[in-house]
């Protein structure tokens, strides 16, 4: 077991904490969590409402469809979550956020955690993530019903990130983004299926040729898939 001070610590703000901790409960966020290589507290908005409905949300001002989650309860939230872990950054997943990269997520797992703000409805009111200091992040150019799918993504891309959680982190080194590239093509046995066959530059033996191989490959499906990233890579 890790120490306090080795913990990374998640906390979620949602309407919706039964959801936690969800797939991160399994597989390698799984395991960590029980070994205590990171915590997840899941802290429900509603208990800080102001009425017996526990209502979180009101009409949009100046008119239009849905709701908003409004700024005095998600503002007390948030202090709260501020009180239980101080120092950490506090993120809103929202498709109009800055792209999460594996930058980011990497400079997260560098730090003690994060605090997630999981919006719902139409979102939330502009003014709590001007008051608090709010990072918008997004996970994609698409609109999900709520931010908890997209806290969990961002919540596991970083956990397999820290110490220990992976077995081989020399892996970690060659994955996609790491290095501003695609990750290479990856192949086992058999040696040959339904007429396709492993590359053979892949059973020479040769480290060399193997290494040279996989960055070419790396390259080629960088240049064709993620040309944006082959010019900012160009660039850089």
């Amino acid at each position: 077991m890790t120490t306090d001070a080795e913990t990374w610590r998640a906390q979620v703000l949602t309407i919706l904490p039964e959801l936690f901790p969800g797939p991160l409960a399994a597989s390698l966020s799984g395991r960590a969590l029980v070994e205590g290589r990171w915590s997840l507290a899941a802290i429900d908005i509603r208990d800080f409402a102001t009425d017996v409905h526990r209502s979180v949300d009101d009409t949009p001002a100046g008119g239009g469809p849905g709701m908003v989650m409004r700024a005095d309860i998600l503002g007390a939230a948030l202090d709260h979550a501020a009180e239980r872990l101080a120092g950490v950054p506090t993120i809103y997943l929202s498709p109009r956020g800055t792209p999460l990269t594996q930058a980011r997520v990497r400079a997260l797992a560098e730090g003690p955690g994060v605090t997630v703000l999981c919006g719902r409805f139409e979102g939330v009111d502009e003014r709590v993530l001007e008051a608090r200091d709010v990072e918008e992040v997004s996970i994609g150019d698409y609109v999900l019903s709520g931010g908890e799918i997209a806290a969990m993504v961002l919540i596991d891309a970083v956990v397999r990130l820290l110490p220990g959680v992976v077995g081989d982190a020399g892996s970690l080194r060659e994955e996609s983004f790491e290095q501003g590239l695609l990750e290479y093509p990856h192949y086992t046995r058999p040696r040959d299926w339904e007429g396709r066959a492993i590359p053979e530059v892949l059973l020479s033996g040769d480290h060399g040729r193997i290494a040279d191989w996989r960055r070419a490959e790396a390259e080629r499906l960088t240049r064709e898939r993620r040309p944006d990233l082959w010019e900012r890579r160009k660039k850089g």
